[in-house]
């Protein structure tokens, strides 16, 4: 194996620490949630599947942008697209045809929309659709389940005690989150049914919305989401389907076309533009008429770049038959990933729906796991591949990627296993044990 160096990465990160607080925007590209010092950290290009950092290095990368690249990097359908665009002009005084051109796809796309409003982001498009379950009912209170954001509305589920850790991870202060919106947001456990209806019942009249992930990567308990259906139909509560992660995935029409559970409002992003800034909030227009009549107002909810890459992304997703293309790459993954594990006699595998799945490594605690993903994180990024217990597939991923990732995976788990068997984890470890990653209970 070639000597493998991050060090140009390093360098600039040392400097992005004296002038970026965390160093990125976003949690989940933090280099202390990968293997800092051996993982990359900034990019120099990217096409397809693959990424090249500053040291020259290249990459098969599973990760796909934490979920935006759906296509795959620098797509030539889409950035064309996007090119076009700017000779046009990427935002007026007033508005382009394109945008209603958008919300028609989504509408004959998407089973719950009628209606649509756009903005940049998942969190923001979360904000956005409790806004208006909250405007609508005109209720405060709100049952969550899963990862929504880094707004004031979720944050405040965990002033005065901890109730998000098991939806994203544990140790979140809820700093500058105003102390009066404590118990405003409630959590609920995905697949108990019980403790919901409880909550539904204890907060009666109180209640906007139920907002939730409806699924990432397992199945949803049978009979779950049509239940959670029933429920926020009989307490008169809007059903807010979040498919920031799972949306185009497992569907074209994305998991609620999947199961055939229809909520009442949608939130979609990430991978809707496959990498430019788009998010959209689709609904039934009794949910989402209303908005017309709530102070909901950005400048660049209007852009035309998100707008021409959203439309070029679900167009070509179609066209492609992604959905297809991931059912296939995700099975032939996951039989590569369980023969390299059974291979060394590791306790591993792949599991989960084969469009989204996920790695499952044994571990006999929570210290333990921690060593054992870093270092699962840093002999990958040794040999070549990004590649975590989570990740995303894009349409840029082939067999050859698949063949040549198990082939390093399993000498990752070779070393995995050595550690485990002889105790020495934290000798093979070069790197600090990765911070927490997000807990995901919707899985």
């Amino acid at each position: 194996m070639r000597e493998h160096s991050v060090r140009r990465s390093l360098q600039i990160y040392e400097r992005a620490q004296a002038l970026v607080p965390g160093t990125t925007q976003l949690i989940s590209r933090r280099p202390t949630r990968a293997a800092l010092g051996v993982s990359p950290i900034y990019a120099e290009r990217a096409k397809g599947c693959r990424i090249w950092d500053v040291d020259g290095n290249e990459y098969i990368d599973w990760t796909s942008a934490v979920g935006p690249v759906i296509l795959g990097y620098a797509d030539e359908v889409v950035d064309a697209a996007v090119r076009a665009q700017i000779d046009r002009g990427t935002i007026y005084s007033i508005v382009q045809e394109s945008a209603v051109e958008l919300a028609e796809e989504l509408v004959r796309i998407v089973p719950s929309a009628e209606m649509v409003r756009y903005c940049k982001g998942g969190g923001e498009a979360c904000t956005i659709a409790v806004r208006i379950a909250r405007g609508v009912t005109g209720r405060d209170k709100v049952l969550f389940c899963g990862y929504h954001g880094w707004h004031d509305w979720y944050q405040a589920a965990n002033i005065g005690a901890e109730r998000l850790a098991s939806h994203l991870f544990n140790g979140i202060e809820p700093i500058g989150v105003p102390r009066c919106l404590e118990g405003t947001a409630l959590p609920f456990t995905y697949g108990d049914v019980d403790e919901l209806t409880a909550l539904l019942e204890a907060h009666a009249g109180e209640l906007a919305c139920i907002i939730m992930e409806p699924m990432r990567s397992d199945e949803p308990p049978p009979g779950y989401l049509e239940k959670v259906r029933e429920l926020a139909s009989h307490y008169g509560v809007v059903l807010i389907f979040d498919e920031v992660s799972s949306g185009f995935r497992v569907a074209l029409g994305s998991a609620q076309e999947y199961t055939g559970v229809t909520p009442d409002v949608s939130v979609f992003a990430k991978a809707i533009s496959n990498g430019y800034p788009m998010g959209a909030v689709v609904g039934k227009r009794e949910f989402m008429a209303p908005a017309a009549q709530m102070f909901i107002s950005s400048a660049y909810w209007d852009d035309n770049i998100g707008v021409a890459a959203s439309l070029a992304t679900l167009r070509e997703l179609e066209r492609r038959d992604a959905v297809g293309h991931f059912q296939r790459i995700g099975t032939f993954f996951k039989e590569q990933i369980d023969a390299a594990a059974a291979a060394v006699g590791l306790d591993a595998s792949c599991e989960g729906v084969a469009a989204h799945p996920h790695i499952r490594l044994g571990a006999e605690d929570a210290a333990t796991a921690a060593k054992v993903n870093t270092l699962f994180i840093q002999e990958n990024a040794r040999r070549g591949v990004i590649l975590a217990t989570g990740f995303m597939f894009n349409c840029a991923h082939g067999e050859a990627e698949v063949e040549q990732t198990a082939a390093v995976v399993r000498e990752s788990f070779a070393v995995i296993g050595e550690g485990l068997e002889r105790g020495t984890l934290d000798e093979l470890l070069a790197v600090p044990p990765q911070e927490e990653l997000f807990r995901r209970l919707v899985r």
